[in-house]
């Protein structure tokens, strides 16, 4: 089956963003930061908010948990924390180069199901299913489905990532089930909710640190790339800017606008921390 060209699109640029991320700044997470007061919102304290993410998680999962699935597991690094800790993790990644990064980072410690959630197979049956930014890409319905059957009695769905709030205005920050929708549909499942927080006001200096980075490094990156084309190659410069002249107005406006700063995340969206517990029969 052909990938469409949205989710080729996704699992680039989070490959993109891996490679990157390690590179330079030497981040081993893909996630969001948990930013603490008193930690400085800079670029330089990433790591740090992303560990303190990887650990707020970790510490929401219930006591009796041995067996956990993470979903859409990026490169690994949260399903060796677990391993280190005693759980057994199986992994799930539709990505074959962030299948890679986490084979090569957890050996035979770990199953990992290079697939979508969705198309799972398998006989394993889990305490946790954990979606760590990952349930913003699951179809709901098909999702708690899958979730359903492969939860042991008992067993816990964990999601910790960013929803959509019906609010007023239009957004241009992409992403994530409405909010209200999600309520709906979930309740139409034998889940339980344990326990529902609110961590928008500890993620969203995230986006206050990427909207910094494409400001003060990115942008005035492509602006000298552009004067040099144009100085060197004026003829292909004014071919390039017409043939994608759509391109490049929608990324302008996308990520070169200064509209995605944190106080507009938190207008749009809700990321939270949600735990349900399956019902017995």
């Amino acid at each position: 089956m052909k990938k469409d060209k949205k989710k080729v699109s996704r699992e680039i640029g989070l490959e993109i963003g891996s490679i990157c991320g390690k590179y330079f700044l030497k981040l081993d997470h893909l996630h969001y930061g948990y930013w603490t007061d008193g930690l400085e919102v800079d670029i330089t304290n990433v790591h740090i908010a992303q560990e303190n993410y990887a650990n707020f998680l970790i510490s929401h999962i219930p006591e009796s948990a041995k067996k956990i699935l993470d979903v859409g597991c990026g490169t690994g690094q949260i399903a060796k924390k677990l391993i280190v800790m005693g759980y057994k993790v199986d992994c799930v990644s539709p990505s074959h180069f962030l299948a890679g990064q986490a084979r090569e980072l957890l050996g035979n410690s770990s199953q990992i199901f290079e697939c979508s959630y969705e198309q799972l197979q398998t006989e394993n049956r889990y305490d946790v299913i954990l979606f760590s930014e990952s349930f913003q890409y699951i179809n709901l319905k098909k999702g708690f489905e899958k979730t359903i059957s492969l939860l042991n009695p008992d067993g816990y769905m964990l999601i910790c990532d960013f929803f959509r709030k019906r609010t007023s205005g239009k957004s241009n920050m992409s992403g994530g089930h409405l909010l209200e929708i999600f309520h709906n549909i979930v309740s139409e499942y034998p889940l339980r909710l344990i326990k529902d927080m609110d961590i928008t006001e500890e993620t969203s200096p995230s986006i206050d640190v990427l909207n910094d980075t494409f400001k003060k490094a990115v942008h005035p990156t492509v602006i000298l790339t552009q004067q040099l084309l144009e100085n060197r190659y004026p003829f292909v410069s004014k071919i390039i800017k017409w043939a994608y002249r759509k391109k490049i107005r929608k990324i302008n406006k996308k990520y070169f606008n200064g509209e995605k700063t944190g106080e507009n995340f938190k207008k749009f969206k809700s990321y939270r921390l949600l735990l349900y517990k399956k019902k017995s029969d």
